[in-house]
């Protein structure tokens, strides 16, 4: 299946297809499934006495839960020029995964792994913080837009505008969660240091009004 007939199968299942989704969930079990295991089996020491093949099992339903939870918000954040849908399913089910290992309370170690492998930054408030008004927003929205890669608008939007979780962006574009926090850092930097611009224009412009 080639990368047009997998964007027809996902608009279809985003529009209600039953047979759109049960082609998708056919086409991504396999993927799913193995990202899903070699993740698991890699971290098995903090499974403890858990059953391996049944947590599998139990961790591929819940990606696609998660997949078409909330009118498939997170199917809806796909990007397909910026990844296949296969990598971007896979990510999603190794997140799974960790979530899943984090949570375990039983055992100490899970703790440490969370600690020490899960820890994934905050986002701290973004751009819409430091505009005062509807059209000093609009006009740093505008710069932002101008201003940033594809891959930086892509970012923006996914964690200031569509407000995902970091965890969520990382699915959506395969990156680390360092990565994810750095954007999130520069993207703030970037509205600060813009909103300082659109300031001393605004004030230069009402002098100048002023003046005349």
């Amino acid at each position: 299946m080639d990368a047009e007939d997998i964007v027809g199968l996902v608009r279809g299942a985003l529009a209600g297809d039953r047979r759109a989704v049960t082609r998708l969930v056919a086409v991504l079990t396999p993927t799913i499934h193995g990202r899903v295991a070699r993740t698991l089996f890699a971290h098995r020491a903090y499974l403890g006495d858990g059953n391996f093949r049944q947590a599998v099992e139990d961790l591929v339903q819940e990606v696609f839960l998660s997949l078409f939870a909330d009118d498939a918000r997170v199917l809806r954040g796909w990007k397909p020029e910026l990844s296949p849908l296969a990598s971007f399913a896979g990510m999603i089910g190794e997140r799974r995964v960790f979530t899943f290992l984090r949570n375990r309370k039983r055992n100490p170690r899970t703790e440490d792994l969370a600690e020490r492998e899960l820890a994934i930054p905050s986002v701290e408030p973004g751009p819409y913080a430091f505009a005062s008004s509807r059209e000093e927003l609009q006009l740093l929205l505008d710069r932002l837009e101008e201003t940033l890669s594809p891959l930086g608008r892509h970012v923006f939007e996914l964690l200031f505008v569509q407000e995902l979780s970091p965890l969520e962006v990382m699915a959506a574009t395969e990156l680390s969660a360092d990565a994810v926090y750095a954007w999130s850092s520069r993207l703030r930097r970037l509205a600060q240091q813009l909103q300082v611009e659109l300031s001393g224009s605004a004030v230069a412009a009402r002098k100048s009004s002023e003046e005349s």
